[in-house]
This record gives C-alpha cells, structure tokens and sequence, in this order.
C-alpha cells in the first residue's frame, strides 16, 4: 500500500520507443546527417586552420588592438597580457582550436537564435509554443546533449558543436525576445506614421534599440559554449577541455588546472570584448562631464548672449 505499483511503471517502455526511434533515425536518415555534417565541418576547419596559421604574435597583437577599440586601454592591456601567458604556458594552439569551436558555435547560434527571437517577439503564440522548449534546453543536464548528438552524428567535433548549438542558443532567444518587446511603443507608432514599413521599422527601429539586450544574449551563449567545452572533449572535442578532461583521468592536477586557466583567460577576453560591441565608441571614449565643466559652459553662453543680443528685424 505504501509504494507505488510497479505495474504502473511506464519508464523502461518509454525508453525502449525513444531507442527504436534513434535506430530508425540511424537507419534511414543517415545520409542526412552526413549532409548535415558537410557545413558545420567545412566551417570549422575553415575557422580553425586560419586562427593556427596566423602566428602567435599576430593573435596576441590583433586581441589587444580589438579589445582596445571595442572597449577600453585596460581591457586592451589584460587581453594581450593574458594572450601571453597562455602563450607561455604552452596553450596557444589549444586556445585556437577552442576558439574555433565557440566561435562556429555561436555563428550557428546567432543564425537561428536571432530569427526565433524575432518571431517570439512578434507572435504571442509563437512565444507560448517555444518557452516550454527553451526552459527544457536550459534545464536540461549539459551531458544529455552528447547521447543523441553522439548516436547521430559519431565522434568528432561536429556533435560536439552540435550539443553546443543546443546549449547555448536559448539565452540569445530569450534576450533577443525580451529586447524587441522592451522597445519603447510610441517610438514604434511614431515611425509607422511617418510611412515607416514593418521591415524597415524592423531593421532601423527596433533592432538598434534592443541591441543591448541581443548583445548580453550573445555574451551569454559565448559563455555557454564556454562552459561546454571540456563536456565537449569526452566525444572527440579538441583543444583546452582535452586538458582539463586527461589531467582529470590521470590525476594530474596542474596538466588540469592549466587548461582550466586557459578557458577562464579566454573567456574573461570574450566576455569583455563582446560587451564593449553593444555600447557606441563615442560613449565609451568620451569623459563624462562634471558639474564644474557644465557650469562654466553655461557661464559662457550666457556672457556671450549679453554681448551679442539678438535684433530682431535686421
């Protein structure tokens, strides 16, 4: 009386479909997947080999120089700082690889998440429909990703920026949503009276406006297929998971804690760098102005209308 019937229990049938259907999927589909594997590859490789062919130098330059401009000279100097001393520490090639695979990631993230963030924000229903979805993807235990992406698609890097993809994408959905329906109405109403069509209010509307909010959405999944990486080496990922997953199976501590330095360097860089692309340039290089310089300012405008009064007629 005091336990549940074991006749009830419907979980081993549940899992014996779920497991027919992945076969099935193998069996009949699995042209598909190697179609679907050719563009994820082909951009990998692609992105991958350019970042291990520019030399070391180069990278570092080019990371301080980026950071510089995008954000401040204090982010520019810890960014090349810290391209060095990964550098030094032996990582620079599995950084790249690293970086290859987030940045493919969030490629293929950006690509659907900011079309679903859009249609979300224009359709309630739509919106409705895909919640239960985004709640499961961010719920969901990262390692459960790899078991389909897996069967479907075999070892290598492509399931793992497969399971990345799911992972990372729900944050830039959500934040794309919540900025589009954040944007002020009447600023909209005003462009549609001025003849302003739906794409164009779209595009040059609210678009610009929510940009904060789509850029924290895509710092947040950057981050995301960050944290994925070294979940991402168990099913053939290369570069510092791999580090950090052999010094786990040989427990070798500092092999492990070398690449887990590695990752937190290279994503304090990516995260600093992405919020500076939401805020404009002349904001983040112009001084805030005091009291005393608003003052004098005004001090001046007046003297100056005293001494050139206007006439009126001529």
């Amino acid at each position: 009386m005091l336990e549940f019937p074991d006749s009830w229990v419907i979980g081993p049938e549940i899992s014996k479909w779920i497991n027919s259907g992945t076969e099935w999927l193998i069996i009949n589909l699995d042209s598909f997947f190697d179609a679907f594997k050719v563009p994820i590859l082909f951009l990998l490789k692609r992105m991958e080999f350019f970042l291990l062919w520019v030399p070391w130098w180069a990278i570092v330059i080019a990371t301080g120089l980026l950071a510089w401009r995008l954000t401040s000279v204090r982010v520019g100097i810890f960014s090349t700082a810290a391209m060095l001393v990964m550098a030094l520490l032996g990582l620079h090639d599995l950084a790249m690889m690293t970086l290859a695979m987030v940045l493919t990631s969030t490629v293929i993230s950006v690509s659907l998440g900011l079309p679903l963030g859009i249609l979300s924000a224009k359709y309630d229903r739509f919106e409705g429909l895909l919640r239960p979805l985004l709640d499961a993807m961010q719920t969901m235990p990262s390692f459960v990703y790899l078991i389909p992406a897996l069967m479907l698609l075999g070892l290598g890097r492509v399931p793992a920026v497969a399971a990345t993809v799911i992972y990372a994408i729900p944050p830039l959905i959500r934040l794309t949503s919540l900025g589009i329906r954040q944007v002020d109405p009447n600023v909209v109403e005003a462009a549609r009276s001025f003849g302003a069509s739906a794409k164009q209010i779209l595009l040059n509307v609210q678009l610009p406006m929510a940009l904060p909010s789509i850029m924290a959405g895509v710092n947040q999944t950057i981050m995301m297929a960050l944290a994925m990486v070294v979940i991402a080496s168990m099913i053939g990922a290369k570069g510092l998971g791999v580090e950090v997953f052999n010094g786990i199976a040989r427990l070798d501590v500092g092999r492990g804690l070398m690449g887990g330095l590695g990752i937190v360097l290279l994503a304090i860089i990516m995260d600093r760098t992405t919020q500076g692309l939401a805020r404009p340039r002349r904001a983040r290089r112009k001084p805030e102005p005091t009291a005393r310089s608003e003052t004098a300012t005004m001090e001046r405008t007046t003297e100056k209308g005293k001494e050139e009064p206007l006439s009126v007629g001529g």
